[in-house]
């Protein structure tokens, strides 16, 4: 349910594409833009995304200091990488964001369980997910890892190691993603129970 009608245009934020759409857009209504959207270079939909899910009460300052500094930690550790490599330097990545984005990618899952009752026996019956709950996962996934480590390491270096192993393809989130999709390969018998 929204506040403006449906013949409401959603703004455009980009600048670029805001020049080529003006005189499309001249006459037709639009809706204003979101607190959070920008036109910056460093503005991400996932990054902002994922500053949501590491907000607590709602100091949204605390969580995007929180999520420079893990970018900060990836930035410093793949540049030590880098330079510590002998062989080839063109494969590793140190651009925090398409670390954070790969890691993601490498957790979403594709399927979840979801319990069906059938003649009085519960069945676990695999259900493909759609595109946003699955990234939410990967990213809820991925903060939780990084919050059940030791109490004694800030927040940001677990993260940031988090991540860095989630986009090799490694660590305890890439294995819960395996996990799952392990049991819906062994549950696909009862698939069928999700169109009865």
């Amino acid at each position: 349910m929204s506040v403006y009608p449906q013949h409401f245009v959603d703004p455009i934020i980009n600048k670029s594409l805001q020049k080529e759409k003006a005189h499309e857009l001249s006459h037709i209504p639009i809706k204003p833009a979101l607190n959070v959207s920008t036109d910056s270079i460093f503005y991400g939909e996932l990054k902002q995304k994922f500053t949501n899910y590491i907000l607590k009460e709602g100091n949204s300052a605390l969580a995007r200091e929180l999520l420079t500094k893990t970018f900060e930690i990836i930035k410093r550790t793949q540049i030590e990488r880098l330079h510590l490599a002998k062989g080839d330097k063109g494969s590793i990545i140190t651009d925090a964001e398409t670390l954070l984005i790969n890691a993601i990618e490498n957790t979403r899952p594709l399927l979840h369980l979801s319990a069906i009752k059938r003649g009085g026996v519960k069945y676990q019956v695999p259900i493909p997910l759609t595109e946003k709950k699955s990234y939410f996962l990967a990213m809820k996934w991925i903060l939780e890892a990084a919050r059940e480590k030791e109490r004694k390491v800030s927040l940001p270096e677990k993260l940031a190691w988090e991540i860095l192993d989630a986009a090799c393809g490694q660590g305890r989130v890439v294995k819960r993603k395996d996990d799952l999709h392990r049991l819906c390969e062994s549950n696909r018998a009862y698939a069928h129970y999700r169109w009865s």
